[in-house]
């Protein structure tokens, strides 16, 4: 561990630097939802791609500074995710072109930091049996599993936004920003499929992880309840969706549910 001043210092002007970088990105994003002026678009990206580096730079200086991956308070965890959203992202970009999708995407990434920004940043040592290597895999699995369940929220509200302008009649403010909702519905399966996989893998390697620390599968405590309460739910979406034939606006209202139940319970467990 690196507990030196000057290792916190840079440790803090480097979570300042993501904060400012990601407004400065949302910012432009939004810019360019109004104005619908590439060169502000193309800044955007810019931005919120230097925004993943700085992010990852953080990322590593926490690991140094505490010794572990940095899941263990609120805060890391919160950055983790905005991290996991960020890259999510990019992948998803670098396939597909969704109209802006990058808009509502880093106006999540920016809500995230600023609610890590308010949470303390004390070093909380991990405990004995929790030291493993189960640690990042585990966290790396669910965290993922979020930011591209993430990426389907951003999804399932454009989508809802889109179809309530359909319904009215009256073709306005967002239906030429917006992309059609077939596009919508086809983002939200993608990115759900996706979040339901590495929701699956963050499950499992919890459970090995438990059992190598406390000699157990389950032990029932409230944060193994609350990833359970999670996969349940989800495991239900993806039922309705792929097996029942749930779309369209059945699927986003559910998409949208699905990711609150996500940070009510990401909140509750690290805080």
């Amino acid at each position: 561990m690196l507990q030196q001043p000057w290792f916190h210092q840079v440790n803090t002007y480097l979570f300042l630097g993501v904060l400012l970088v990601t407004v400065a990105a949302s910012a432009y994003y939004v810019s360019y939802f109004v104005g619908q002026q590439n060169h502000r678009r193309d800044w955007a990206r810019r931005l919120l791609l230097g925004s993943l580096v700085l992010q990852s730079l953080y990322i590593v200086s926490r690991y140094f500074l505490i010794g572990n991956t940095p899941v263990t308070t609120y805060h890391e965890t919160v950055v983790f995710f905005a991290w996991a959203t960020t890259a999510a992202y990019f992948s998803f970009r670098w396939r597909y072109t969704v109209r802006n999708f990058g808009t509502f995407v880093s106006f999540l990434i920016v809500l995230l930091l600023i609610a890590a920004a308010f949470a303390p940043r004390q070093v909380i040592p991990l405990e004995p049996p929790l030291r493993s290597w189960w640690l990042p895999v585990h966290a790396g699995f669910s965290l993922i599993a979020y930011g591209f369940l993430g990426l389907a929220f951003c999804g399932g509200l454009m989508y809802l936004l889109q179809e309530r302008e359909l319904k009215s009649r009256r073709l306005g403010y967002f239906y030429s920003r917006l992309p059609s909702l077939d596009a919508l519905d086809q983002l939200n399966s993608h990115c759900l499929a996706i979040g339901f996989v590495f929701l699956c893998l963050g499950m499992v390697s919890g459970s090995f992880w438990s059992k190598q620390a406390w000699g157990t599968y389950f032990r029932w405590n409230p944060k193994e309840v609350c990833s359970l309460i999670i996969w349940l739910v989800y495991l239900v979406q993806i039922h309705l969706r792929f097996t029942a034939g749930w779309r369209g606006r059945r699927a986003a209202f559910m998409v949208v549910v699905g990711f609150v139940v996500v940070i009510l319970t990401l909140w509750r467990v690290t805080t």
